[in-house]
């Protein structure tokens, strides 16, 4: 049974609980003793039953016997295996939306709020403990519950800030994009780094700069609260649970008040493009058609735009990743999925945001702490619509380097060859002094048949679009 468990490269940071996949995709965490007799003081706690009823824990149980015995045979640290509901679809707050990020950070604060009514707390407070079922955010870590020691702060606070508040802040109030930000550093952006954001003295008239990025930058560059021996001295200054909890709300309030103005020109794109009604019903068929031939796990909808091709996909999918390098249509996506409650659309379809041209790759620790997209799963099917003239000519990738890209992954493949002759890709061209030569029908065909198996083809009756659906050759 060892021999079949994987160990997950991104939970090394706790040591007392870290995540393994068994066979058939079981995610299992392994406890060592002192984990162990913490999870099932949480477990049997009001708080967490109410919330894993709730959905908005991830679903966990005593793993089965088997289980447990291959992972006490590689190492005798472990005292107990938990066994988790799998993740779909694994992402990363630099690819969600503002409103994704948003919505996460509140849960983690209506937890953390839930957990102190009954004398728990969360010993972190990194954002990366919340993943996605469609547009509902889970908290999956749950061994980040604790029981709560009087006069102790909460010692997730500065992590919650620099993933979750600050990212926000910064794109509410001064429309900074936080997903460079967070990509490039995962412990997220330090009180300094923000402060020198807001560093105008009007600034400060944003609700929560002055307390949240201002003061904690100083505080923490100050060596005398470095030097200070908090565990000892703030229960002597009469710290209680009752602080935390009022930070909690006032940070609940202040994140649930963050606004962003989400405008751009793609994410009106539907309405503002140069397809005809006849068009549109035909395009939707042929993706229809596509999608129902064979069950899919996982499909993927890359430059969804809104995601209107997703929702025909998802009638036929357990999963669809719908990604745009677009935040603005990112956004829209997500808040209309949300509106819809429980739909089978909501339920299925996680928006992200990514750039194919510069897609999320391996980072952190060896690279594997956080996984590049398509080591996260494979799709069964790729739409690629009204998609690769932005990637050969605006991004300049080889038209070729492309289609191999996509052969690669091994998925059947809509992909939609928009012509020279189209008005936006004449719009793009005069920008290229190369002209992209290679982008032809004649080398797509060429270069499309030589990696996949072309099933079907239907030109758009505007004469300047063309419909494939192709299947990797074996």
């Amino acid at each position: 049974m060892a021999s079949s468990l994987t160990y997950e490269a991104g939970s090394y940071r706790d040591r007392e609980g870290r995540v393994f996949y068994g066979p058939e995709g079981a995610v299992l965490r392994a406890l060592s003793k002192t984990a162990l007799d913490e999870w099932q003081a949480v477990a049997a706690a009001k708080f967490f039953q109410q919330a894993q009823s709730a959905g908005q824990v991830v679903r966990t149980r005593t793993a089965d016997q088997q289980l447990w015995a291959g992972l006490a045979s590689e190492s005798a640290t472990w005292a107990g295996v938990l066994e988790h509901e799998r993740i779909p679809f694994v992402s990363y707050p630099y690819e969600w939306s503002f409103g994704m990020l948003q919505d996460a950070a509140l849960l983690q604060l209506d937890l953390l709020r839930a957990a102190l009514a009954d004398d728990f707390t969360l010993k972190d407070g990194t954002i990366y403990n919340v993943q996605w079922i469609g547009t509902r955010p889970v908290f999956i870590d749950v061994v980040s519950f604790e029981k709560l020691v009087p006069g102790q702060p909460w010692a997730g606070y500065r992590q919650f800030c620099q993933t979750a508040l600050f990212p926000l802040m910064l794109q509410a109030y001064l429309g900074i994009g936080y997903h460079p930000l967070l990509r490039g550093k995962l412990d997220g952006i330090t009180p300094a780094e923000c402060a020198k954001l807001f560093s105008d003295w009007s600034h400060l008239f944003h609700s929560g700069v002055l307390t949240h990025v201002w003061l904690h930058a100083r505080l923490q560059g100050a060596s005398a609260v470095r030097d200070c021996n908090l565990r000892s001295e703030l229960p002597r200054a009469g710290f209680d649970k009752n602080l935390i909890a009022g930070n909690a709300a006032g940070l609940t309030k202040l994140i649930r008040r963050l606004k962003w103005n989400v405008t751009s020109h793609w994410s009106g794109y539907a309405g503002h493009n140069t397809y005809t009604s006849a068009d549109a019903e035909r395009k939707a068929r042929f993706v229809k058609a596509a999608a129902a031939e064979t069950p899919l796990k996982l499909a993927w909808d890359l430059g969804c735009n809104t995601g209107d091709y997703s929702r025909i996909v998802a009638e036929h999918a357990e999963q669809v990743v719908a990604m745009d390098y677009d935040h603005a249509s990112v956004e829209r996506l997500y808040q209309t999925l949300k509106a819809e409650g429980n739909s089978a659309a909501a339920r299925k379809i996680l928006p992200l945001v990514g750039n194919v041209a510069d897609p999320s790759t391996g980072l952190g620790w060896r690279g594997k702490e956080r996984k590049a997209l398509w080591e996260r799963g494979t799709p069964d099917l790729i739409l690629a619509l009204a998609l690769i003239h932005h990637l050969v000519i605006d991004a300049g990738i080889p038209l070729q380097e492309l289609l191999q890209w996509l052969a690669g992954l091994k998925s059947r493949l809509v992909i939609e060859f928009v012509d020279r002759h189209d008005p936006m890709v004449q719009q793009m061209l005069r920008n290229r002094r190369d002209q992209s030569a290679d982008y032809t029908p004649e080398l797509f065909e060429r270069w499309l048949r030589e990696y996949f198996d072309v099933l079907r083809q239907e030109p758009l009756e505007s004469g300047s679009r063309t419909l494939y659906y192709a299947r990797p050759k074996t």
